[in-house]
């Protein structure tokens, strides 16, 4: 890869695709990582000794060929901004944080809008990311090409309209969180059942998939799926199990659309 990267936000999603990267062999030769925070850069110097860090300098990152915004929403304003001025006319800016929309960061850079946004996924980090991405209509294809070659290392990015982008934020990349907790519970208590750690996991993993890939692509109704194992253990619970669903992520995504 000949293009430069910058990361404004030295935090967990610089983390999660510079280790992506790393793990397919494709890391960038030019990385410039920006954060508030001096032991979260000194930590990623350690995971990734050939990139540069910036303490509390978000302009080094802004100057390279593609520029990642990774900051929480609440801090995109005052950062671009700051950058505006130092975007090179032929850089992509990729915004990685729900809410801001292409148009909202076009209007606080001043016009630019070589943009992109991405909702991250955590799998990304082993190469098993789903990660969506929105382009704007002012940037060209081969443009978008660079981004998706860069994003297909991490795993699948399909390219969706811009409005779905939230959805995505509570589905895919919040996703993992509903369910990693039980994972971890099953393997455990798959311990105590006399399994080793390698069964346990060995066997979560192959259920997991096979319990999608039959809800998914199966002829057979949920109902029907769901009737096909007549010892539920947790039966008594699924309605409460569904109003938190619905209790908390139905006012989350509230709070994260644009």
């Amino acid at each position: 890869m000949e293009y430069s990267i910058g990361f404004i936000g030295g935090g967990r999603i610089a983390q999660i695709f510079l280790t992506g990267w790393q793990r397919a062999g494709r890391i960038p030769a030019q990385v410039v990582v920006s954060d508030t925070n001096a032991e979260v850069l000194a930590l990623r110097q350690r995971q990734f000794p050939s990139i540069v860090t910036a303490l509390a300098n978000n302009r080094m990152p802004a100057g390279a060929d593609i520029v990642f915004l990774a900051l929480h929403p609440p801090a995109i304003g005052p950062t671009i901004a700051e950058i505006r001025d130092v975007l090179r006319p032929e850089a992509i800016l990729i915004s990685l944080a729900p809410k801001w929309t292409l148009v909202r960061l076009s209007d606080g850079l001043g016009g630019f809008s070589r943009l992109a946004r991405v909702i991250p996924n955590a799998p990304s980090l082993v190469g098993k990311g789903y990660n969506p991405v929105a382009f704007s209509a002012d940037l060209p294809q081969e443009d978008r090409e660079e981004i998706l070659t860069l994003l297909r290392l991490l795993g699948e990015c399909p390219q969706v309209s811009e409005e779905k982008l939230e959805a995505y934020a509570m589905l895919t990349a919040m996703g993992p969180t509903y369910f990693w907790f039980q994972m971890e519970e099953l393997a455990s208590l798959g311990g105590t059942f006399g399994l080793s750690e390698e069964e346990a996991w060995r066997g979560i993993v192959a259920m997991t998939e096979g319990a999608t890939h039959i809800l998914r692509n199966s002829e057979l109704s949920p109902e029907q799926i769901m009737d096909l194992v007549p010892v539920k253990p947790l039966a008594e619970d699924e309605d409460v199990i569904r109003s938190i669903y619905h209790t908390r992520l139905e006012s989350l995504y509230q709070k994260i659309r644009p």
